[in-house]
């Protein structure tokens, strides 16, 4: 009887927990749902969009910070994003003697704290159009909007759309861009 009430819990358990997780309200990035019970690259990885910035996120050793509590909100370039950088960038930026500077290219890309694209257009509204958040990496990039779209501009003048927003992660929240953004060199 023991036994026959244990597996009866363990297979009621197991339901419970596939039940919920397949509930989970998911975007879909690149071809792969994102669940908001995974941690950003527990769902990067799996984005097939984002296989450039997986690879340098590996190359510059911050998978694990990636993975800890956060919360971090990532503006994350697609594998296009990277094809429009000059020839040979990406290439230059994953060797291993420039990991320094990949880390500071990656870590512009992210804030500590989670900021949903409501709260940006809000400090959009309240900054009378613009908003500028300091980055990981100690740099600044500025928000802005035109129409419903929100953009980011980086300390060299370059713009990138969010095309993806809120994309929920259980230590963050991850926008997709259509652009590399820079710090000032």
């Amino acid at each position: 009887m023991k036994t026959k009430n244990l597996i009866f819990a363990s297979f009621f358990a197991l339901m419970i927990s596939v039940t919920s997780f397949s509930q989970e309200k998911t975007v879909n990035v690149g071809g792969a749902p994102m669940y908001p019970s995974k941690n950003i690259v527990e769902n990067a990885v799996n984005s097939k969009d984002h296989t450039t910035l997986v690879a340098a996120v590996k190359a510059a050793d911050l998978v694990e910070t990636l993975k800890s509590k956060g919360p971090f909100t990532v503006f994350a370039p697609t594998n296009n994003a990277f094809d429009n950088l000059p020839k040979g960038t990406v290439e230059t930026l994953l060797k291993p003697e420039n990991k320094k500077l990949l880390q500071t290219v990656l870590t512009y890309h992210v804030l500590a704290g989670k900021f949903s694209a409501a709260d940006i257009a809000q400090a959009i509204k309240k900054g009378n159009g613009k908003a500028t958040f300091k980055t990981v990496s100690g740099g600044t990039l500025t928000a802005w909007s035109k129409g419903k779209d929100i953009y980011l501009t980086d300390e060299n003048g370059n713009s990138a759309k969010v095309t993806i927003a809120d994309v929920n992660q259980s230590n963050g929240v991850i926008h997709v861009i259509d652009a590399v953004v820079t710090p000032k060199s």
